[in-house]
């Protein structure tokens, strides 16, 4: 029953932004009973429209359902398909704005092997190479940059939905289970999968996880309103409350001093967690709309974050409570989400618009530039930084992986 729930659930993260659920609701046509009866499951959703999507991400989408256990028959699956591509195409978005500057980088891109996998988040190991998790192909992608082989790695708990990603120092492989309610651990060397059980029966859905300097493992879990800390040593797990309730704690990252802040986005907030003490702060933004969704911090200890619901790109000094913002260079729907911070020069995606695009800030001069991402990029959901200096994305509706290589 609990296998179906999650299925269920996950089957209504894919489809609740682009159609109504309920078969009264579907407008007429071939198809419309068969998608009706694979979705009754994400009722709650029904009153969400959101954006579609074009021909080739309906098929994409279709192929991650499957990927991840959702039952449709085989005989199915092009009516199915044709009927969504008809009735819910993708709604315009806001053009990709390419802003010119100093900078200059070069782009590879990487096809993954298992078609639908949705690429979620990327990690550049120590070693060289770059991971990203499959979520919906629930395995671990590994890509060798200079042979451009890939291997992907099962994981032990069928459709735990692999979705944030780091390594520790032994060159171990943590991921979340999001739809697994898991914790996992890869050894690379053997395949050899551990998995940590999540304490609290509601805590279902662990999201993003970073290690701080000590060892220690913190990770989001969004819609339980949760921040977990994890000890590698014994495997015991505790969970914190954020203050704010249903704030959705999101992207994380640790400080020079080892203070773990996150992002709440289901609030105008940013937190911290002290790791000696596990007090939780928070910091309001100054716009009640704002959603911030991932962050990065620069040296000097100040948190930038991406307000994905306004198109902001903000910085926090959290010794102040300061807040600056600035327009993404696409506009108030450009979707600002995965960030990262390279050499103090801030570089992030922009998700809603087309193309994706990769936008470079630098903090001294307050000026943008930005790229557009081959292929389209669609969607970053976040980002990391290889060991030279490189920005590595994770593009998962298109079912890829980009390294963007700056040059020096």
């Amino acid at each position: 029953m609990a296998e179906k729930l999650r299925l269920s659930v996950i089957a209504a993260a894919l489809l609740y932004s682009a159609i109504p659920v309920r078969g009264e609701e579907l407008p007429d046509g071939k198809g419309k009973e068969m998608v009706a009866a694979s979705c009754t499951s994400c009722h709650t959703f029904s009153s969400r429209v959101g954006g579609g999507y074009t021909a080739k991400g309906w098929h994409t989408v279709m192929r991650m359902m499957i990927n991840h256990g959702v039952p449709i028959p085989p005989d199915q699956l092009g009516t199915m398909t044709e009927y969504l591509i008809k009735n819910f195409p993708e709604k315009r978005k806001p053009v990709g704005v390419k802003v010119p500057g100093p900078a200059k980088v070069s782009m590879k891109v990487w096809q993954v092997p298992t078609p639908g996998s949705r690429p979620h988040d990327p990690l550049a190991a120590r070693d060289g190479s770059l991971w990203y998790t499959g979520q919906m192909a629930n395995v671990l992608g590994r890509i060798d940059p200079k042979s451009g082989k890939i291997r992907e790695y099962p994981l032990k708990t069928p459709h735990c939905g692999p979705h944030g990603l780091d390594e520790d120092q032994r060159g171990n492989i943590w991921f979340t289970g999001n739809t697994g309610a898991l914790i996992g651990k890869l050894d690379p060397n053997t395949g050899t999968v551990t998995e940590y059980n999540l304490p609290d029966p509601n805590a279902q859905d662990p999201h993003t996880l970073i290690f701080d300097r000590s060892g220690i493992l913190w990770f989001t879990v969004q819609n339980a309103n949760r921040i977990g800390r994890l000890e590698p040593k014994t495997g015991q797990i505790q969970l914190l409350t954020p203050p704010s309730p249903k704030s959705r704690p999101y992207g994380m990252a640790v400080n020079s001093k080892g203070t773990v802040f996150f992002v709440e986005f289901g609030t105008n907030q940013v937190g911290s967690v002290d790791p000696a003490t596990l007090a939780i702060r928070e910091y309001q933004l100054p716009d009640p709309a704002s959603r911030p969704r991932r962050i990065a911090i620069t040296s000097d200890d100040i948190v930038w974050y991406t307000d994905f619901s306004r198109g902001y790109l903000g910085r926090l000094d959290p010794s102040t409570g300061a807040v600056t913002e600035w327009q993404s260079p696409s506009g108030p729907k450009s979707e600002p989400y995965g960030i990262s911070a390279i050499e103090d020069i801030i570089w992030y995606s922009e998700s809603g618009s087309t193309p994706n695009t990769v936008v470079r800030f630098d903090p001294r001069s307050t000026r943008f530039q930005s790229w557009a991402i081959p292929g389209g990029g669609n969607i970053v959901r976040n980002t990391s930084v290889t060991r030279d200096g490189s920005f590595l994305l994770a593009n998962s509706l298109v079912n890829a992986v980009t390294l963007v290589k700056i040059s020096k």
